[in-house]
């Protein structure tokens, strides 16, 4: 088994009372160990892929991806892995966002953890052998002059598209993110189109898995208490890779955005919807990302958030009826945005009152009461994370996959503690420039 491993690591986890082994195998396979006292583990492997790898060709292929990865093996058919695991109590599932892919099971480890190592075996023959078998997949059609009777897991994905295109937050969402990204794939929603899904053969679907479901794109996350020594032997006995190589390819880095983009839409809605979105920095620029994230919570978590009290509840006529603001963290730079629900005859004000706040914590640093409420926040969110080992299990795949090191989670509580209000006006100027926002708009059609 030694002979597999290139380098073992330990870091040290807030609130854990042993620090986290990271293991790299020779083929670049990374298994993480966190132990947490319990009868509970959680076993995830996260993959280095999402929408961030495809083109207008396979929008959407990463997700649906994930659903065919369920769809059997050689050695179990169809709903044979959720079905055993269930009964033991399992709760199974996947995601796919911008940066990643991951797939989890949280279940009671058993007596001499033999759940346990029955679910990490089954989990290495879904991640490693899927078959994604056309008659789950479901034939190919014309999307616009459908003929088909058999509705698969085809069907399936094409109706979440159709269920998204009907949310008024998920369409101002989406156009803010496509205006924001010229040339990044960033711009394109996770999701995809259901014109390309409905036309996507399984043969590139397969390629797709082989090209990114490699050793150095998966980490295999174990938290709970279970034997380690066994459990790394059990692991790497599973993940069997054979020869695979990721063929990575190069993509057009996005331009420093430097002046206001505006874009809008109507729909079939009665109230107006709007987002600004700014560009920020990588994720694991932790201290930058942290300070983003206080001004989420000063501008616009709870009601006593500036946006809140300035635009609704102080007014003797409000135009919003709902505010807020909140970062999305990606690997190659994360979006902090504000969104509101607005009367539509008073857009042109609605867009004012906002642009109002935004230049208020721009020119005047914030104060050190809202500075120490939102730090308080971001402390017990913090801690939250390490409360249950689907939660630990979460957290060390997105700082491993997306930040690229765990040690940055173990420093946050450091840098939180070292934010400063000079520092955060500082951040406010580079980030929060009106002139690099975009501006999404949807109104009704009357």
């Amino acid at each position: 088994m030694t002979d597999n491993i290139k380098e073992i690591k330990k870091v040290k986890y807030p609130f854990l009372d042993e620090p986290v082994e990271v293991y790299e195998l020779k083929n670049g396979h990374k298994i993480v160990f966190a132990h947490k006292e319990g009868g509970l583990v959680n076993v995830s492997t996260w993959v280095k892929t999402g929408s961030i790898n495809e083109n207008d060709e396979i929008t959407g292929i990463s997700h649906f991806l994930e659903h065919l990865m369920f769809k059997g093996t050689p050695d179990h058919p169809a709903g044979e892995f959720d079905r055993i695991l269930e009964a033991k109590g399992a709760i199974v599932n996947a995601a796919t966002w911008k940066d990643y892919t991951f797939y989890y099971v949280t279940l009671p480890k058993g007596e001499n953890e033999e759940f346990f190592k029955m679910a990490a075996e089954l989990h290495a023959d879904m991640m490693l052998k899927p078959l994604l078998p056309e008659n789950e997949i479901g034939p190919v059609f014309d999307f616009n002059n459908p003929q088909v009777e058999e509705k698969r897991e085809r069907y399936v994905v094409i109706e979440e598209i159709r269920m998204r295109d009907d949310q008024p937050w998920t369409k101002t969402y989406n156009e803010l993110n496509h205006n924001m990204y010229k040339a990044h794939p960033y711009k394109r929603d996770v999701i995809g189109t259901a014109e390309v899904i409905a036309s996507m053969p399984q043969g590139t679907i397969m390629n797709y898995y082989k090209n990114w479901y490699t050793p150095e794109n998966m980490t295999t996350i174990i938290v709970g208490d279970v034997d380690r020594q066994k459990a790394l032997s059990l692991l790497t006995e599973n993940f069997s890779f054979g020869e695979r190589v990721c063929k990575r390819h190069d993509y057009e880095q996005e331009q420093l955005q430097t002046e206001e983009r505006y874009v809008e839409q109507k729909g079939t809605i009665a109230t107006g919807f709007l987002m600004f979105g700014f560009h920020g920095s990588k994720a694991n620029n932790i201290k930058d990302t942290i300070a983003l994230d206080i001004f989420g919570i000063v501008l616009g978590e709870g009601k006593s958030s500036r946006l809140y009290q300035n635009l609704i509840e102080k007014p003797a006529e409000p135009i919003f009826n709902v505010v807020g603001a909140d970062q999305y963290q990606f690997k190659d730079g994360n979006t902090f945005f504000i969104q509101g629900n607005f009367n539509p005859a008073k857009k042109n004000e609605a867009i004012e009152q906002v642009k109002k706040e935004i230049t208020g914590i721009i020119n005047a640093q914030i104060s050190e009461n809202e500075l120490v409420k939102a730090k308080k926040k971001l402390r017990v969110r913090f801690a939250e994370g390490a409360e249950t080992v689907s939660e630990i299990g979460e957290t060390i795949g997105y700082y491993m996959t997306v930040c690229e090191d765990l040690s940055l989670c173990a420093d946050y509580l450091k840098i939180l503690e070292s934010i400063t209000p000079e520092y955060l006006q500082q951040t406010a100027k580079e980030y929060l420039d009106l002139n690099k926002a975009t501006i999404s708009v949807l109104l009704p059609e009357s």
